[in-house]
């Protein structure tokens, strides 16, 4: 295709000289007008038969055939202003889809800007930088806090925090101890390290992907344009039907009269237009579609392949389960813990702090803190002595708990991070952090398979047990796990022949998928800039379902571009008929033809008005809706001690377990059941005027009915327990209760917040 400046200069010679032939002819000066009309046509017919010929060359052939048959006729048969007219077409067509290829073709310019530029050498007591291209193996360079790794290498300090998630995806940041392999590219998370050069910058790991994506990126052959496919059998059959006009009739204005009416307008302008137009739709729900090849491609894919970190989870480590001692509570272990952390720059750190935030707990200021990089901290908490860290930093003096084996491999089937806490020195409790699922994933994925996706995969680097636990949570067909930016596009490698697939992702690590697969999306509102300059489709609103919403425009706008052709064309063959018969004479044609142009192309701009793939046209205001999800959050901690209590109800002291019930109790009477009844009476109402229909907010309603029977039942169990007496059947009911709850309204949090997402 040419240049988007060559198209723009034509389409504007030839706009001049359409207007300015218009206003001579309308001043009676029509040979001048001849004139200017020619001459703005030649341009645009030399480019049109350079491409032809430049087609013909690679053994391919489209509308340009068809559009230089139709100038050329109408030149010959006279029809100045008819060739001007196609030309205009014709070239602002071109210019539309050149300039939505254009941004798909800009250089890797954020990869090439993430790549690192210089290292840090120790030479003697000194600390020199250098070039990149000047680390040579066996180099001892040092990786300041922040910067990424310029060079593979193994580690000389004794340890190291580095965050790995540009090369494999992973959100938590690992430790690495002396003597481990180290890949360019990744970022030093913790306190400055030491480490060796084992290769020099350009057979390092972060200049293989840049290789990758460019090499990706210039072997994918483009996809057939939809006009192109429609053109294999409108150019025979037009040409076919004028030659045989002129044959039978044995006048040769026959023939050119069906070459005019046949002017593949709605294949020149309708298609681009549709599309286009999708793009622009597409566009105002947050969705950059760079050219009409993605949007068709898009349309047509039945195979999608997912990256799992921030693309199926959230890609930062979140607080997932707080394990503790009998006697201690949850939410004074968060308090300890984020306290400490405070002081430290560790991402962990900060997830514990965000945590404790976002329960509103007060936090205290530590003193005496001293912190072991890679391993964790110690301080005094209020004057208490605390320590806050890895199982060896914590607990390798201290009485190991009996319950930390189970916790430990709870959270290494799950691919989270343990952090044990300490105090005064006993160990009381642990933290799970973990990366996530979105929240709107699962419905993500619902809508995708409803707007025609038949096959989800998930490509991603972490180990087969953790990809398994969220494959499996979130109902991918296949998961494939351990892979490397390589391992990606071999797996991309093995869709069939003529089948379009989509890759989605958001690291620098996806980069080359997304450049080799179909159609490439990137999640671009906080992902890596590589991904999206290598991809076709950039979500620019963090939110997965807007994958499933561009499916379904992108679907529709095709469905109105081939509607737009298949009117215009049926319209045409009449007039190719009437043609051919001797009814219909050229320059009436020619009017004719414009007038199915018009119409064509009035039903291309209908794309404009698809409505998106939503439950309901209306909107819950997203600060609504962070309100409702901020109503959740403040009630999460009722929820912990919930489950707390559930958990040491049987082995905590008789005399303590009362009033800890007690309390619950009232908690869940004077918080808990009035936010569900408000939402009952308050919000529902409102949700089900957006949704629309009968009672759509009647199976949640019900998981009030239920929340309300088991708070209830705990009430009235609690207040019939003996004074001093412990009866263990009772105890197991008030256990199975507390389970029972705390499940059931922790799924119906989830499902409100789903359904206000939806909304938004």
């Amino acid at each position: 295709m040419r240049t988007l400046s060559i198209n723009t200069a034509l389409l504007a010679v030839a706009v001049a000289t359409l207007t300015a032939g218009a206003i001579l002819a309308w001043a009676d000066r029509l040979h001048v007008s001849h004139v200017l009309w020619v001459l703005g046509v030649l341009p645009v017919l030399g480019a049109v038969l350079y491409d032809i010929a430049h087609s013909l060359v690679r053994r391919e052939a489209g509308i340009d055939i068809l559009a230089a048959v139709a100038i050329i006729g109408a030149i010959l048969l006279g029809e100045y202003l008819t060739a001007s007219v196609i030309a205009v077409m014709f070239v602002s067509g071109q210019a539309l889809e050149s300039y939505a290829q254009a941004r798909a073709n800009r250089e890797m310019s954020a990869l090439l800007a993430r790549a690192p530029r210089g290292a840090y050498r120790i030479e003697g007591d000194a600390l020199v930088r250098i070039d990149l291209g000047e680390v040579r193996v066996g180099d001892r360079l040092l990786v300041r806090t922040g910067d990424a790794v310029a060079v593979d290498g193994v580690i000389g300090s004794p340890s190291a925090t580095v965050d790995e998630s540009i090369l494999t995806g992973e959100s938590v940041p690992v430790e690495r101890h002396e003597g481990d392999a180290l890949r360019s590219g990744v970022v030093n998370a913790g306190p400055p390290f030491e480490m060796q050069a084992t290769e020099t910058a350009e057979h390092s790991t972060f200049a293989g992907i840049a290789r990758l994506v460019e090499s990706a990126r210039t072997s994918r052959s483009p996809a057939a344009r939809l006009a192109d496919r429609y053109a294999l059998w409108f150019v025979p059959l037009s040409l076919g039907l004028a030659l045989l006009a002129w044959f039978v009739s044995g006048d040769p204005v026959r023939a050119l009269a069906v070459v005019v009416v046949a002017t593949p307008c709605p294949l020149i302008l309708a298609v681009p237009v549709a599309l286009v137009s999708g793009m622009s739709n597409c566009a105002k729900r947050g969705i950059l579609v760079k050219s009409g090849a993605a949007l068709e491609g898009l349309a047509e894919a039945k195979v999608l392949y997912f990256d799992k970190t921030g693309t199926l989870t959230g890609g930062q480590a979140r607080l997932v389960h707080i394990e503790t001692n009998a006697g201690t509570d949850q939410a004074e272990l968060l308090h300890l813990a984020a306290s400490l952390d405070q002081v430290s720059a560790h991402v962990t750190a900060a997830a514990i702090v965000s945590a404790a935030r976002e329960r509103h707990l007060r936090l205290s200021l530590p003193t005496d803190v001293h912190e072991e990089p890679g391993a964790g901290l110690s301080g005094k908490i209020d004057g208490e002595p605390v320590m806050v860290g890895t199982y060896d930093f914590v607990c390798g003096a201290l009485t190991v708990p009996g319950w930390s084996a189970r916790f430990q491999s709870a959270v290494g089937d799950e691919g989270g991070s343990a952090v044990f806490v300490a105090k005064g020195g006993v160990v009381i409790g642990a933290l799970h952090l973990a990366d996530q699922i979105r929240t709107e994933t699962p419905r993500a994925l619902r809508m995708l398979r409803r707007v025609g996706i038949a096959r989800m995969v998930m490509l991603t680097g972490d180990r087969h047990d953790v990809a398994t636990a969220i494959g499996s949570a979130v109902g991918v067909d296949e998961i494939r796990a351990a892979l490397d930016p390589e391992g990606k596009l071999q797996a991309l490698a093995e869709v069939p022949a003529g089948t379009t697939s989509i890759m989605v992702g958001d690291g620098v690590n996806d980069a080359p998928a997304l450049a080799a697969a179909g159609v490439g999306v990137a999640m671009g509102a906080r992902g890596a800039a590589a991904s999206s300059e290598a991809a076709d489709i950039v979500l620019l609103v963090d939110r997965l379902d807007r994958l499933a919403e561009a499916v379904h425009l992108a679907k529709a706008s095709r469905t109105i571009a081939m509607q737009s052709v298949a009117l215009g064309m049926g319209l045409s063959f009449f007039a190719m008929a009437a043609a051919a018969a001797g009814y219909l004479a050229p320059v009436y044609g020619a009017t004719l033809q414009e007038i199915i142009d018009v119409l064509a192309i009035a039903n291309a701009l209908r794309a404009l008005r698809v409505a998106p793939l939503h439950i309901s046209r209306q909107r819950l205001s997203a600060q609504e809706s962070e309100r409702l999800r901020g109503e959740h959050e403040q009630l999460v901690p009722i929820l912990d001690r919930m489950s707390y209590l559930a958990d040491q109800i049987m082995a905590m002291p008789y005399e303590d377990v009362v009033p800890a019930l007690l309390q619950l109790d009232q908690t869940v009477a004077d918080e808990l059941l009035p936010h569900e009844k408000t939402d009952d009476a308050d919000v529902y109402p409102k949700v089900a005027g957006l949704l629309g229909g009968d009672d759509p907010m009647a199976s949640l309603s019900c998981t009030h009915r239920e929340i309300f029977n088991l708070a209830h039942r705990l009430h009235r169990t609690v207040l019939t327990l003996p004074e001093r007496k412990r009866d263990e059947s009772t105890m197991r009911e008030i256990q199975r209760i507390l389970y029972s709850l705390d499940a059931i309204v922790r799924l119906h949090f989830a499902q409100e917040e789903e359904l206000y997402l939806t909304l938004c």
